[in-house]
């Protein structure tokens, strides 16, 4: 971020010092009206990394909904209650106009550059399809967390009332467009370089990314369309390149202004709203999982953990607290991973991929978890917890939710899916929940006045509008 400022700063300064005409006197030319689209895709991907880190119960309470944590005194979002701070709203407007738009001029801005040389016209390329991976990316949050949504008619300034499309279709094509983006990065050219804040403009990287990006998007339908889902997962598989050992998109916060958002959550806020769950510290502590001492503390003036019953008033000064390493300003935010990948090779290989052994993608996630953490005991926990190869689910859905720790949306994707681990039931959700652990986000409400005609239409494709309602590819 500090070099995106400095090029600002040069910037401003360059067109400052230039030679004006009568009518430049007229432009403001401290507030700029085009900004360079490298600037804008940097600030789609802190955008997009601050949403996915926060903790912030007026914009994610993924953390919660999969209960890692658990709230101290307002616990409204423990028992699954979005509607009182509007919370599906801000989610829905940070997507569409910080991430997603930004994207979107990003790539206009970059379409309009006429390259001189032959490595200018492939990094241009190359930055279109990188631009293509995080918008694909960022739709496949979205979709995951509502289900229909606006995408084809999507962004447009001129059209402020979208028509929601089927979440099927939109599944489809962000693997097309994916697919696409993957095979179109040149690994001899450059990107964004220094404002690529996940790679540093490294276009093999994201050339892994998006072949993960791939076998996420397919492993989710696959239930839905096994056929389709084993395709997209051979093909990634098979084409390469993906992740390796200890390789991961994240971003890496640099303090100050640009402090994690969990930090300004946790400890800049001055509050303390959050315990650890009893959920997590229950089962962490049945399968005495080393990783314990990395997610969170003993319960204060003791040497045990401790988790606060899920969706209770929990006095802070009785349970476990969030790890300190988590609480600091430079902790960096994961997106997507080795370990993630390899969770989901070895369901697909389960279900029937040929893809490998599922045994050793499984081992090699859970080795990656505890790197990761910098935690020992990889070997030992792995012969303790095999992967056995009828009724997997619950070892494997129980495993990746551990290992996704404080991902929140990740966890809760794939606990839709496997139906594992079992989940507390608060002692008061809300009735549009049917008396369980949701299965979505309810649409926005603005979205039910401002865009009526469109919302109705996409209950009506959906079946209803309700916490309980699932998507297409949560199959019972």
């Amino acid at each position: 971020m500090k070099k995106i400022i400095l090029a600002l700063i040069v910037l401003i300064g360059f067109s400052t010092s230039c030679t004006k005409d009568f009518d430049e006197y007229n432009v403001d030319t401290k507030r700029p009206t085009m900004v360079p689209p490298e600037m804008l895709f940097a600030n789609a991907q802190k955008a997009l990394a601050d949403q996915v880190a926060s903790t912030n119960v007026n914009l994610n309470v993924w953390k919660l909904f999969v209960q890692y944590w658990t709230e101290t005194t307002y616990t409204d979002e423990a028992n699954y209650d979005i509607i009182n701070r509007n919370i599906a709203q801000l989610a829905f407007r940070t997507y569409y106009r910080d991430i997603l738009r930004d994207l979107k001029e990003a790539r206009i801005l970059t379409e309009a550059i006429e390259p001189i040389t032959p490595e200018e016209t492939t990094m241009k390329n190359n930055q279109l399809m990188i631009i293509e991976l995080l918008t694909a990316y960022s739709y496949n949050r979205l979709l995951d967390t509502f289900g229909n949504i606006p995408y084809t008619e999507a962004l447009n300034i001129d059209d402020i009332t979208p028509a929601y499309d089927d979440a099927a279709f939109i599944y489809g094509d962000l693997m097309a467009r994916t697919k696409n983006a993957v095979a179109g990065l040149d690994g001899s050219a450059g990107s964004f370089g220094g404002y690529d804040l996940y790679f540093n403009g490294d276009v093999m990287m994201w050339k892994k990314f998006g072949n993960s990006l791939l076998i996420k998007l397919a492993i989710t339908v696959s239930k839905a369309d096994w056929a389709t889902a084993k395709a997209v997962i051979e093909g990634a598989y098979n084409d390469g390149p993906l992740f390796e050992m200890g390789e991961l998109a994240e971003l890496v916060y640099i303090g100050g202004s640009n402090s994690n958002p969990l930090y300004q959550d946790l400890v800049q806020s001055g509050r303390d709203d959050f315990v650890i769950a009893n959920t997590l510290v229950d089962k962490m502590e049945e399968l005495a999982d080393p990783r314990r001492e990395a997610y969170f503390t003993f319960a204060p003036d003791t040497n045990v953990y401790i988790g606060g019953p899920y969706g209770e008033n929990n006095p802070f000064n009785q349970y476990s607290h969030i790890a300190p390493r988590i609480q600091e300003p430079t902790f960096p935010i994961t997106l997507m991973d080795y370990t993630e990948t390899q969770f989901y090779l070895a369901e697909a290989a389960l279900r029937g991929a040929a893809v490998g052994s599922a045994e050793e993608h499984y081992a090699n996630a859970i080795a990656s978890s505890f790197q990761h953490w910098g935690v020992g005991g990889a070997a030992a926990y792995i012969a303790a917890n095999p992967l056995p190869a009828e009724n997997w689910q619950e070892v494997l859905g129980t495993q990746a939710w551990i290992a996704y720790y404080i991902r929140g949306l990740v966890s809760y994707t794939t606990w839709r899916r496997l139906g594992y681990p079992t989940l507390n039931m608060p002692p008061r959700p809300p009735e549009s929940a049917e008396g369980a652990v949701p299965r979505r986000f309810t649409y926005p409400v603005n979205e039910q006045t401002l865009n009526k005609e469109n919302y109705y239409a996409a209950v009506a494709a959906m079946g209803s509008d309700k916490l309980s309602t699932r998507i297409f590819w949560d199959i019972p």
